[in-house]
């Protein structure tokens, strides 16, 4: 019951992962998960539609990744508290969905334990960092001296490149990118595999943190 339980959503592309967790978060704490999904596009749907107090939510989603899902129902002044649950410790993740308005920030393999704590912290109006990864935070004084470097390798993109990453940002797939931009998916791998090299980045999460830090915006 909403009065007395905490009610849950789970976000995670991965069914077996989404029962485990209810099963563990159900198993007398006084949270009740509610609803469930699969992709960004139905996470939005269903936070709207369910109102869960709390939402875990993946960062690796298919259709939209859970920071572009996270961006979102923050622009929706949705008030569910949400907690990124997720497989990076880097520091850019960290930071980034923090600074978008994600509540806490917790690792797949953390303890049952420490998640059901995630959860009762965020829902009392805490903020909740796995204190593995917390001390990470200490290093942000250090990191102004990125913005020229960032600046440096935006300008090293070409116009065609810059659009591709504000639609990789949106978390959208290659065929998608290709149908918004009328060129072949091919030619969209070749500018992704370029985006990557200039900006010195390993994969698409990264990618649209880039966008999100430097606030690149469509053209």
């Amino acid at each position: 019951m909403k009065g007395k339980n905490i009610t849950v959503m789970i976000a995670d592309d991965h069914v077996l992962m989404r029962e485990g967790l209810k099963q563990l978060l159900e198993l007398g704490n006084n949270i009740e998960v509610i609803a469930q999904s699969g992709d960004g596009e139905e996470t939005i749907k269903k936070a709207v539609e369910c109102k869960p107090d709390v939402i875990l939510l993946d960062i690796n989603m298919p259709k939209l990744n859970g920071i572009e899902v996270l961006r979102r129902l923050k622009d929706m002044g949705q008030t569910s508290k949400i907690i990124m649950l997720t497989i990076h410790d880097a520091r850019e993740y960290l930071f980034e969905t923090m600074k978008i308005g994600a509540n806490g920030y917790i690792l797949k393999d953390s303890d049952s334990d420490s998640l059901v704590k995630a959860i009762k912290d965020v829902y009392a109006g805490k903020t909740y960092i796995q204190p593995s990864i917390a001390s990470m935070l200490v290093d942000e004084i250090n990191s102004k001296g990125e913005e020229n470097k960032d600046l440096a390798k935006i300008k090293s993109l070409t116009r065609r490149e810059y659009e591709v990453l504000t639609l990789l940002a949106e978390g959208i797939n290659n065929k998608e990118i290709a149908d918004k931009l009328y060129i072949s998916e091919k030619t969209v791998k070749n500018h992704v595999s370029n985006i990557f090299k200039k900006i010195k980045v390993n994969d698409r999460i990264q990618a649209a943190i880039f966008a999100y830090k430097n606030n690149i915006k469509k053209i």
